[in-house]
């Protein structure tokens, strides 16, 4: 106990997350099928915010030692603006560590203000941090190279930096999180792509499928939103709508009246939809399946239909015998990949599942949330002729990107991986929390089937 209090504050908040790190492990381990379904919900949240906020910790400790602490033997630091200064710097740290905590007890049909504010302060958050550590290494690079040339760095040159640094990541973070936020706010573009499937019925020449992904309905996404993706999706006549996971980021019950609109979506063969990572944070997908059904969107669990040019049906993992109709396409969804790594009972990807009765006679469209998992689809089954994902967001905001890129196999739009096989990653159609987007622009895609020789 005697050394733990010698530690510094950051070293305090780094064992902190490493402790609820592990805590999350073994919970999932030991306690997953013991728990009651609501209180594994609650604690697999509560684990959840008190990690994040033990990493944020340790970046809002650099934060003020950046923006206050090195500036309090400044001569300007017993003025009034800079006792403001640090009250605003406090309340923007706070709001930030407060985003992930509003999943406890502020999600409704339209999100409240303080989620907002809280999210896109964490999004600035995120941004300045990246700028102060890029100036904190480029100033040290400069002195380094002081040193080698033999040159002294003045103090008067040492207290402008001091100021220096913080202002200029202050405002670098101002004008790109008002551009965020800006770019987040416009309605998703339509982006049509044409995409060659080799033997695609001549009777489903031209077959459009339209894409949505990562709706994240929760603390900033809510029914309006979900309205307006709903009645641009039906301007475009889709043949088929499918959603590629992450449509939510807490209960069904909680996200009925949010989700309502999806029952006015017009698709002349059908509506679909596969989980994503966050249906199973939620600890909820089985209500969340029955919800989906009742608005006429068909969870596809490790199944398909076969969809014909005026027909569907379903196919190899659920009910219903093969098409008596040959001239059809096998559209499959697979679980997500994490349903594995919680221990989600009953889910997990199953890929020979969701492709049965789908032979390399026929089409296959593979519905399946990360590219990860498209990626481990392919080299399973290569007969796979074009696979939809979703889950990357295009990084969403700046520095995320650059990571996103990295982490991902696929990364955003189409990949062409063999002659007639291909991966379309969509940047996602809302945004995850952050009320954000820098690099990338939320799309709802328009996916147009030409057949191919």
């Amino acid at each position: 106990m005697a050394i733990f209090r010698q530690l510094s504050l950051g070293a305090k908040a780094t064992l902190a997350a490493i402790t609820v790190f592990v805590s999350m492990i073994a919970s999932r381990s030991y306690l997953a099928d013991s728990l009651e379904l609501r209180a594994w919900r609650w604690l697999l949240r509560l684990q959840l915010a008190l990690f994040v906020n033990s990493l944020l910790l340790i970046g809002s400790l650099y934060i003020w030692r950046s923006t206050v602490s090195n500036l309090c033997h400044s001569p300007a630091a017993e003025s009034t603006c800079f006792q403001l200064w640090k009250v605003v710097v406090l309340a923007f740290l706070a709001l930030a560590h407060s985003s992930f905590f509003t999943m406890f007890f502020l999600v409704a049909e339209e999100p409240y203000l303080f989620s907002l504010a809280a999210y896109s302060c964490l999004g600035a958050y995120i941004i300045m941090l990246f700028f102060l550590c890029i100036l904190s290494g480029m100033e040290q690079a400069y002195q380094l190279l002081a040193w080698r040339s033999g040159r002294v760095v003045g103090s008067l040159d040492k207290t402008r930096k001091l100021v220096l640094r913080p202002a200029l990541a202050v405002g670098v973070t101002a004008v790109l999180s008002v551009a965020g936020i800006l770019n987040a706010a416009q309605p998703p573009a339509v982006k049509t792509v044409e995409v060659p499937i080799h033997q695609l019925p001549a009777s489903m020449n031209n077959l459009k499928i339209v894409l949505l992904s990562d709706i994240h309905l929760g603390p900033t996404v809510g029914r309006t939103k979900m309205e307006m993706f709903v009645r641009m999706v039906n301007v475009l006549e889709p043949d088929v709508t499918v959603i590629v996971g992450d449509l939510s980021d807490s209960e069904a019950s909680v996200l009925r009246t949010a989700v309502a609109p999806l029952g006015q979506l017009h698709s002349r063969l059908g509506a679909y939809f596969v989980t994503g990572n966050h249906e199973y944070y939620t600890s909820d997908v089985s209500n969340w399946f029955a919800l989906l059904e009742s608005l006429h969107v068909q969870p596809l669990h490790n199944e398909n239909v076969k969809i014909s040019a005026t027909r569907a049906q379903r196919g190899g993992g659920g009910s219903g015998g093969e098409s008596e109709d040959e001239d059809w396409i096998c559209l499959a969804g697979v679980d997500d990949i994490e349903a594995d790594i919680l221990h989600y009972s009953g889910h997990g990807m199953d890929l020979d599942k969701a492709l049965e009765g789908c032979s390399p006679d026929h089409t296959i469209i593979l519905l399946a949330h990360q590219p990860l998992a498209a990626k481990r689809a392919l080299q399973a089954r290569p007969d796979i002729n074009l696979i939809l994902s979703g889950h990357t967001h295009a990084g969403q905001i700046f520095p995320l990107n650059v990571a996103a890129y990295l982490l991902n196999p696929f990364f955003a739009g189409l990949y062409q991986v063999a002659q007639a096989t291909f991966v379309y990653v969509s940047p996602g159609t809302a945004y995850y929390g952050i009320p954000m987007r820098l690099g990338s622009r939320a799309e709802i895609t328009e996916l147009i089937l030409r057949r191919s020789p």
